[in-house]
């Protein structure tokens, strides 16, 4: 049995989230996870491993309501998916405004919420 640690907790993506890169204004991608510093994506468009990006998603809280997010992101490691086109991204953020990692940490931590 491996015995993984992290230092963030994640919670899973249960909507489809669509990350739009900040540059190109194009989707390239859907969130899986999310933690306080970093996130899961499942790409659909070419990146490139150890390059530096700049992101926008939205997430919607347990009301209803939804927060726009724009975070700075460095591409850890890539792992090409079984579906064509596609790719499995780990993502480290590397700059989040103090009051949307306010936002984001309060989403992790919402009821209701599954944790990995």
């Amino acid at each position: 049995m491996i015995n993984e640690f992290r230092r963030a907790r994640r919670r899973k993506v249960s909507d489809t989230v669509l990350v739009t890169d900040g540059m190109t204004d194009s989707v390239v991608g859907r969130i899986g996870n999310l933690s306080e510093t970093g996130m899961l994506m499942i790409a659909s468009a070419p990146l490139a491993e150890d390059a530096l990006y700049q992101f926008r998603f939205h997430l919607h809280d347990s009301r209803g309501r939804e927060s726009a997010f724009e975070v700075g992101a460095h591409l850890l490691w890539i792992d090409r998916a079984s579906a064509p086109g596609q790719a499995w991204t780990g993502f480290r953020f590397i700059a989040i405004p103090p009051d949307q990692a306010e936002q984001l940490r309060h989403w992790i931590d919402a009821p209701g919420g599954q944790f990995e």
